[in-house]
């Protein structure tokens, strides 16, 4: 993979970058309270969205690509107008910071985890701005949600990885018995794959539980790093706190590639964050250096 280009904007660390449906965008969040859109190809910043009062942590993108939701340090949740810069919403009632968030399949629902290590659910065309539903099965602060049609899927610092089944109305727990950063189901929806501060990416089926695969070499033992699978699922991709962004072949676990991004050695940054293209080879990377950098083949 080789950069391409490079996202230059935010000021202080950049936490998360998410494509839009169709990849031609990408929002990215950071230290410095806004949430800006790019176009990668291009690397031109189209849009700077001012509204929050301390650090975004989390984007998500509703499925028409008209409305995203952000959250942060200020303990809200803020549902936006791509277009106007708007915010048309704002939800508050979490007690700490919010770490995560996610949009059921048509954007009706905004989904939140927070520090508070509740999951709250918050109506997005109500005229209240409370929420629908607390979860309150973490013992720990919820770092990571990912929803699919049927499930909801939470890692907590706790350790547990949880599955809410929302039709059955069930709730399946794996304990990784490592503080859990980041969780993600797989693109066939068949896997579950989770970051942990022990510096060890886990591939779990679903199913059953059953461990499928590990996967390490990076560093992470400290700070939130976000983990992804590339868009066919071939290849585990991963930053690394020291600068470098990390590549293993899934089936195998062998690591494949290794790109310098951030600095290396002892000026390497943390490397936040690693969002694939959804249709083409091509990802983005976030770090606490302030940029963002864009790989394709």
């Amino acid at each position: 993979m080789k950069r391409i280009n490079t996202l230059k904007g935010h000021t202080g660390a950049v936490n998360v970058a998410v494509f839009n449906k169709g990849g031609d965008y990408v929002a990215t969040g950071g230290a410095d309270k806004t949430v800006k859109l790019w176009n990668p190809a291009s690397a031109l910043c189209v849009k700077t969205y001012t509204g929050h009062g301390y650090e975004v942590l989390d984007i998500a993108i509703s499925s028409d690509n008209a409305k995203f939701t952000s959250v942060g340090g200020d303990k809200a949740a803020l549902l936006w107008d791509v277009g106007t810069g708007k915010v048309i919403r704002r939800f508050t009632g979490h007690a700490a910071r919010i770490n995560s968030c996610a949009f059921n399949v048509d954007a009706t629902v905004i989904v939140t985890g927070s520090y508070d290590a509740t999951v709250k659910f918050w109506d997005c065309r109500a005229q209240t701005y409370t929420p629908i539903q607390t979860l309150s099965d973490a013992k720990d602060s919820v770092s990571s949600i990912h929803l699919t049609a049927q499930e909801i899927l939470t890692g907590s610092i706790d350790g547990k990885l949880r599955v809410y089944d929302i039709r059955m109305g069930m709730c399946t727990v794996d304990d990784v018995g490592h503080s859990i950063t980041s969780a993600r189901f797989s693109n066939d929806e068949n896997c579950m794959l989770v970051s942990s501060l022990d510096g060890t990416i886990r591939l779990f089926d679903k199913e059953n539980g059953e461990m499928l695969a590990s996967y390490k070499g990076h560093k992470n033992t400290d700070y939130k790093v976000i983990s992804t699978l590339s868009n066919d699922d071939a290849h585990v991709l991963s930053g690394s706190e020291d600068g470098r962004i990390c590549v293993w072949d899934l089936v195998e676990g062998d690591m494949v590639e290794t790109i310098t991004a951030h600095g290396s050695g002892a000026t390497g940054r943390l490397v936040t964050c690693v969002a694939y293209h959804p249709k083409e080879d091509a990802f983005v990377s976030t770090s606490t250096d302030s940029q963002c950098h864009l790989y394709s083949k």
